[in-house]
């Protein structure tokens, strides 16, 4: 049996869109919950103690039906249910690689009678002693970055906070991750999107992510990934409190300009000195870099070095990343032993520089490779990254 003959078997139970006129309580912020709990009438000197108890059991108990909310009133609850769900994104489709990791396609509804519904991707990856859900924050991408197959599909939309906070209720729900397994330990917004272009939405999910009452992942357990939108940085150190990772890929502005192209709006001085100013960074609070592995093109021990001279003075870590390929890719990634070489230079000057263990690349759920569209490698392809493992 193949991969994909198992990720078409797995079991998904139907799921039908909820009506437009019903919309989910999944994934809203108490404030949200509140504005729903009034709109049914609930008296205002009620509404944070109703909306605290939709929060317990929505965010925390993982509950699909307000009739397991044993503790708000029977009449409330004909209300709620009356007006609202509890509906998470149909899951369209599941894949498992065959390192524990999990990929899913899931589909939001449409916002809006003229548009249509979006589908993002959601990824899993479980090692020894912790569980990371890499999240997506815009159907698409705008940065066109050439390593990152998301780059190739235009932006669509937005995602709403409820939507980025429903890739882990979801995820729970398939893990079964609601009677004290907590598989998922750590949020990453390192899926689809650029997260600081998409900033009240991310501010919010992850304020429901963080809240104890509720999913109860702390906030240093949270990171978010940006390219590099400078204005947006400071904000989102002071708004969120969460962990800033920075995908650099390229310690030159020609090549970065190339690469990573907003840095032609903020090059890499103006990206550090942002970075140096983060609210929080401190050697407790490490800033992440993140570094892609490009044959012949960033690996070089001249790299290396100049990489350490920009950190120089930073609390920082640096995350190698091997290159993984995706359908009509314009790179490879470097040899190992390049890797390897580039690793040390970097751990000689005092910075962590572990390298990322490819994960998922079978199912396509590897870092730079998602994309909502399916697509096949060809015979080539699948033949160049069975050699990069």
């Amino acid at each position: 049996m193949t991969l994909l003959d198992i990720s078409r078997n797995l079991d998904i139970p139907p799921q039908p869109a909820p009506a437009a006129a019903k919309p989910s309580l999944v994934g809203l912020t108490r404030a949200r919950l509140g504005e729903a709990l009034a709109s049914v009438g609930v008296a205002e000197r009620q509404i944070k103690m109703r909306s605290g108890q939709l929060n317990h059991w929505i965010h925390n108990r993982g509950a699909t039906s307000f009739d397991e909310m044993t503790s708000v009133s029977k009449d409330l609850r004909i209300l709620l249910a009356d007006a609202f769900t509890l509906g998470r994104p149909e899951i369209v489709s599941e894949q498992i690689s065959s390192d524990g990791t999990r990929k899913w396609l899931l589909r939001m509804p449409a916002q809006g009678p003229r548009t249509r519904p979006a589908e993002i991707e959601t990824v899993y990856i479980p090692e020894e002693g912790r569980g990371t859900l890499c999240v997506s924050s815009q159907v698409g991408c705008t940065l066109t970055c050439s390593f990152c197959h998301t780059g190739t599909q235009v932006l669509v939309r937005n995602l709403t906070a409820a939507e980025i906070v429903a890739q882990l209720i979801v995820a729970r729900d398939r893990l079964g991750d609601w009677d004290g397994g907590r598989f998922v330990t750590n949020i990453v917004f390192m899926g689809m999107g650029e997260p600081l272009y998409n900033l009240d939405a991310v501010r919010d999910a992850i304020a429901v992510i963080a809240d104890g009452e509720g999913l109860g992942i702390g906030r240093r357990k949270i990171t978010v990934s940006t390219s590099g939108v400078v204005p947006e940085m400071r904000r989102l150190g002071e708004e969120t409190g969460a962990q800033l990772a920075i995908s650099l890929h390229a310690v030159r502005d020609d090549l970065r300009n190339e690469l990573v192209p907003i840095n032609r709006k903020y090059p890499i001085a103006e990206l550090l000195d942002a970075c140096r100013t983060y609210p929080g960074a401190s050697n407790a609070r490490r800033i992440t870099f993140e570094y892609v592995m490009l044959k012949g093109v960033n690996d070089s021990p001249a790299d290396a070095r100049e990489l350490v001279r920009l950190l120089s003075g930073m609390p920082a870590k640096i995350n190698l990343i091997p290159f993984n390929p995706w359908p009509g890719s314009p790179h490879e990634c470097s040899d190992w032993a390049t890797i390897e070489r580039f690793s040390e230079i970097v751990f000689r000057a005092g910075y962590a520089s572990p390298v990322r263990t490819p994960r998922g690349r079978d199912i396509s759920a590897a870092c730079g490779q998602l994309k909502s569209e399916t697509q096949r490698m060809r015979a080539k392809e699948r033949e160049a990254l069975a050699a990069a493992e």
